[in-house]
């Protein structure tokens, strides 16, 4: 597969395990599970191109697993904007995390922190390279805000990791935020 129908692929399937599992057909069980099949038939694709993506993804978005019973399943890890629950456990975060986003946010963070929006969780980055280059994917100079972690979790807000490492949390209030470098 080229890279570009790669990227056009993980789109849909992002659509179809985070967004509108409904437009493709899909019903997510507990955990955001769909089996692998169930998968493939609703997006009219191979086992190869699923395995491509999940295996391409350089944010790991994806898992695939064989369950207790037998069956193969995939999932997105985390991002999603319809009802689910990804069975993630509550532990306690590292003293620092890190979040990237867009200069012009700025204002409005330092008003209101870190909000999820449409989304389940706020996603942190553990270092500063990763909280970059997700800040990258919006327009304009970067800005990496450090988060006070530890401080949070000593006030009693919750943190759960998803699989593929990525923190995530109900909000982050602007008094636990810093701003760090802008690019």
């Amino acid at each position: 597969m080229h890279h570009r129908n790669i990227v056009k692929l993980s789109k849909r399937m992002s659509l179809a395990l985070r967004h509108a599992p409904d437009r493709f057909g899909l019903l997510l069980e507990r955990g955001g599970w769909v089996p692998v099949d169930e998968f493939l038939a609703a997006l009219g694709i191979s086992r190869a191109e699923l395995d491509t993506v999940v295996a391409g993804d350089d944010k790991q978005r994806y898992t695939v697993q064989c369950g207790t019973d037998g069956i193969e399943r995939v999932r997105a890890n985390q991002g999603h904007s319809v009802p689910v629950d990804l069975l993630l456990v509550a532990q306690p975060p590292p003293r620092w995390l890190y979040h990237g986003t867009s200069a012009a946010a700025l204002d409005s963070i330092r008003a209101t922190g870190l909000n999820r929006a449409r989304r389940h969780h706020v996603h942190l980055s553990a270092d500063t390279d990763t909280a970059r280059r997700v800040g990258s994917r919006r327009a304009g100079p970067v800005i990496v805000l450090t988060v006070d972690a530890k401080a949070m979790a000593d006030d009693g807000h919750l943190f759960y990791r998803s699989a593929n490492g990525v923190w995530l949390t109900d909000a982050v209030p602007a008094q636990y935020l810093n701003a760090g470098d802008m690019d």
